[in-house]
């Protein structure tokens, strides 16, 4: 079944009900305000903005897009790009696309001009929807995408090369147009985070969408009273997909744009909010904000709130031992997954699984996992190596590029790049990128085990270790550490601190700098490690 009819089934029977509210609780100091003008909530704080949307809103939103589409003769699996910030129309446009039968480009908005434009000539888009936030860079580019026959822009003060697109849709017909999807029909392009080089092209069809959707409501049991607290970016698989659990109930869902820590406890107070997916630095900051008396949890009402998960990354068990004494209450889920596999829940540690915080987890619904030697053999228990999954939403392929489509599935089954290992209960713990791993004198370092242990330390904020060349040993260990605010600490006490850790794994340099992540929260090792990795390399040739 297509997921655009789960859409209709909400629309028909919860017509009336608020399905999605967006909230901005700093729009003067905002960088990433929408178009649209926001109501200010009578009796409210002043700076307080809301807006709220039903769930029939939502379908003709979706429909009145679908038939500007084809009316300008976009057909069936021709692809549509959408560059926004998160806001209340941001899904109804994703929805719009699909019920053409188009397949949705859903586009990181940190992309720069010159990477909107590779996205887009990868993906051979032929329509593109974007906000006033990107006006500076479509404009750089525009006459460079000739496939690009169409530009809606949404948003007051139109640039010239682009199309109104909030008028034109409001002059269309809202009743869906009649499009037969099936399963196998091509839904979704994702691009890859990038964070181990040029993003790439990953199609998904249908049937991953709905996987998803199933996947989620099981994992995470949403009922029609919840309300999830959705934070992350929508381009990205992760926050989409955990969406989908309310799309599939029908409950309502908040977009919150900022992660300050009050945001966020204010919004889950003000917002009856019972599910929240935060990503670690997110988890981090509340963490230390209630630590410093920052945050009072009895200035709020969160007895509602049931359920906290993670992912996007791994996730330090210090952090949660720290989260549940502070919400002893929360049922807790770590999430894994990757856009080739339409994103979170192929793993994940369960909310009965409390106990074994640390794994990544056990196989998701209708998945099938195993970790794999590199000719896809089993490896024994408790040894490590690439964790490969199997089930209905592993991508269709990485679009036209059926050389790197080949290289990570094979026989159905997908390679990942994360090294993992199982235990003998078949938990699986993710042990790290197979091309973040680092070979010091011809030993094995799996750069988040010593994150993990470095986090522990009580000034550390956030930490990444990634490999610099060195003369006689090849590469070595050096730590990144960020510290927490109002913090100090000296090189030679973190070498103190790791004295328990097995001398061939202690970090050999330790650089003390802003730890750098994408929106999903994923450290940007790359950047890091061409930041630090020249100076390394210069010092090294000049040694010999």
């Amino acid at each position: 079944m297509p997921i655009t009819e789960i859409l209709a089934r909400n629309a028909e029977m919860y017509a009336q009900e608020t399905c999605l509210t967006e909230i901005n609780l700093d729009l003067q100091e905002s960088h990433n305000v929408t178009w649209l003008e926001y109501e200010l909530i009578e009796n409210s704080p002043a700076g307080e903005y809301r807006r709220e949307m039903t769930w029939r809103v939502f379908d003709e939103k979706a429909n009145r897009l679908a038939n500007l589409l084809l009316k300008r003769g976009i057909k069936k699996g021709d692809k549509v790009a959408i560059l926004l910030m998160n806001c209340l129309e941001w899904l109804p446009i994703y929805f719009g696309i699909l019920k053409t039968g188009a397949i949705a480009v859903p586009l990181n908005f940190r992309y720069t001009a010159e990477e909107i434009k590779y996205c887009l000539d990868l993906s051979d888009t032929v329509a593109l929807i974007f906000g006033p936030e990107f006006i500076g860079r479509v404009e750089t580019i525009y006459n460079q995408i000739p496939k690009v026959k169409t530009l809606f822009y949404a948003g007051e003060n139109r640039p010239s090369f682009a199309e109104n697109y909030d008028r034109l849709t409001a002059n269309c017909c809202s009743s869906a147009p009649h499009i037969k999807l099936t399963d196998q029909d091509d839904a979704v392009i994702y691009f890859s985070s990038g964070t181990t080089g040029f993003p790439k092209a990953i199609l998904h069809t249908h049937q991953s969408l709905m996987s998803s959707c199933y996947t989620e409501i099981k994992h995470h049991a949403q009922k029609h009273e919840d309300n999830f607290l959705c934070i992350p970016p929508l381009y990205h698989t992760g926050a989409k997909m955990h969406w989908f659990g309310s799309l599939m109930s029908g409950s309502k869902a908040v977009l919150l744009r900022g992660v300050k820590p009050e945001w966020i406890l204010k919004t889950v107070s003000e917002e009856k909010i019972t599910i929240v997916w935060l990503l670690v630095p997110w988890a981090q900051d509340i963490l230390d904000a209630l630590d410093r008396g920052d945050l009072k949890l009895e200035d709020y009402e969160l007895s509602q709130w049931r359920l906290m998960h993670i992912g996007a990354q791994p996730v330090p068990p210090s952090l949660i031992h720290r989260w549940k004494k502070y919400f002893p209450g929360h049922l807790y889920d770590t999430n894994y997954g990757l856009s080739e596999a339409i994103g979170p829940g192929c793993v994940h540690l369960g909310t009965e699984n409390i106990h074994k915080v640390g794994a990544i987890g056990v196989p998701g619904n209708n998945w099938q996992v195993k970790i794999a030697d590199e000719n896809g053999c089993e490896v024994t228990r408790g040894q490590v190596g690439e964790l490969v999954v199997k089930g209905p939403g592993v991508m269709k392929c990485y679009y036209n590029d059926p050389k790197s489509t080949a290289a990570v599935i094979k026989d159905g089954w997908l390679f990942t790049g994360d090294m993992a290992r199982m235990d003998e209960e078949g938990f699986i713990y993710l042990v790290d990128r197979k091309k973040d791993v680092i070979i010091s004198g011809g030993e094995n370092l799996y750069p988040v085990q010593i994150e993990d242990f470095l986090r522990a330390h009580n000034a550390i904020k956030d930490v990444a270790v990634i490999g610099l060349p060195e003369k006689r040993l090849g590469e070595i260990a050096a730590a990144i550490i960020e510290l927490k605010p109002g913090c100090h600490c000296t090189e030679e006490e973190i070498k103190s601190f790791c004295t328990p850790m097995p001398r061939y794994k202690r970090p050999r340099k330790i650089i003390f700098d802003k730890v750098p992540r994408n929106p999903t929260g994923k450290i940007e090792k790359p950047h890091l490690r061409e930041k630090y990795g020249a100076i390394s390399l210069v010092a090294a040739q000049t040694e010999r």
